[in-house]
């Protein structure tokens, strides 16, 4: 499938190869008239301009559920020291489409960028089974404790090879992993990477939960990124937003992978929430914006004051502009 080339300056600057995105050039350079045209006033009034734009006509790929999996983990499992928890993975190599028309060469983890949640209980036994499906050489390297054998460093799966990982999951917290072959900025950046939860022994209070690894796409091959997205769709949650209720708190596990770029952020409109840096015990900030550099990840709690739809975004305006925005839609 032909690469499309759609440049970072032009999708700001509102220049010709826009052309190839269709509706996204709209989005894009915010022409508020036209784009009110384009959504219908069902969606958005005419003055709002792109950051506003919400509902079944924002150009974004996919159906309501498309990202459920990568985006509502599993269920965590009480504490059951010595349980072994099993997955299996295998490396990729697959085009993925990003936005409406834009297509990226990706190497992924099960076919999907970001790969699948991985969840375990602190004292579970971890096994992940990893085949090379792709066309490079590729590993998994998990953050957290293991051994030195299990680090997916020097232990490189070749194409068409096998690899077992197995350690006790721990310490309890908000983890990732991602492919740590060199050159590591082109493994991570092709898609290799995902979200890993380790479960504390005393379970959490009960709340709705949400995964949300944050990454970009550069589709040009220039070293920046065009497109940002949460969970590899661009403005996929402000087609689809998100369904939560005011009575139960909202968990979200988040995590910054975008490369090339040296931080990512997650900013909330309407209210504030609870920040656990890397997913453990108190909070360090009560705030409605938190900044992570790649590889780092933490655990937001929300508990929203009042019904309706808010905004959630980068607060770096140009990922905003180029895909990583969405809706939390408040219910009772």
């Amino acid at each position: 499938m032909p690469k499309s080339r759609v440049t970072r300056r032009a999708l700001l600057a509102g220049a010709a190869p826009l052309v190839a995105a269709g509706p996204l050039a709209k989005l894009a350079f915010g022409e508020d008239d036209r784009l009110a045209t384009h959504l219908g006033h069902d969606h958005v009034h005419s003055n709002l301009g792109h950051a506003a734009m919400i509902g079944a006509e924002v150009p974004a790929v996919g159906g309501p559920h498309d990202l459920d999996e990568l985006t509502i983990p599993p269920p965590a499992l009480p504490h059951q020291p010595g349980r072994v928890r099993e997955y299996e993975l295998v490396a990729v190599d697959r085009s993925v489409e990003i936005a409406p028309g834009i297509e990226f060469p990706a190497w992924t983890y099960n076919g999907t960028v970001p790969g699948p949640v991985i969840r375990a209980t602190e004292d579970d036994l971890l096994r992940v089974r990893f085949t090379n499906g792709g066309t490079h050489p590729h590993t998994i390297h998990f953050h957290g404790i293991h051994p030195a054998d299990m680090d997916g460093v020097f232990e490189i799966v070749g194409p068409g090879e096998t690899f077992t990982y197995e350690f006790p999951a721990r310490p309890y917290g908000m983890h990732l992993y991602h492919c740590h072959a060199t050159p590591l900025k082109k493994h991570i950046h092709k898609g290799l990477y995902g979200a890993f939860i380790v479960d504390p022994p005393e379970p959490r209070p009960p709340a709705q939960e949400l995964v949300m690894v944050m990454n970009g796409f550069d589709t040009d091959g220039d070293g920046g990124n065009n497109f940002y997205t949460v969970n590899g769709r661009s403005f996929f949650f402000a087609k689809h937003p998100i369904t939560v209720s005011r009575s139960r708190t909202v968990r979200v596990y988040l995590a910054n992978l975008t490369e090339f770029d040296l931080i990512n952020s997650f900013h909330l409109h309407g209210d504030f929430f609870r920040y656990y840096p890397t997913g453990r015990d108190e909070p360090v900030l009560f705030t409605d914006t938190v900044m992570q550099c790649q590889g780092e990840r933490g655990i937001i709690e929300i508990d929203f004051a009042n019904t309706g739809l808010f905004m959630f975004h980068a607060h770096q305006s140009e990922f905003a502009e180029l895909g990583w925005m969405g809706f939390f839609n408040v219910v009772d």
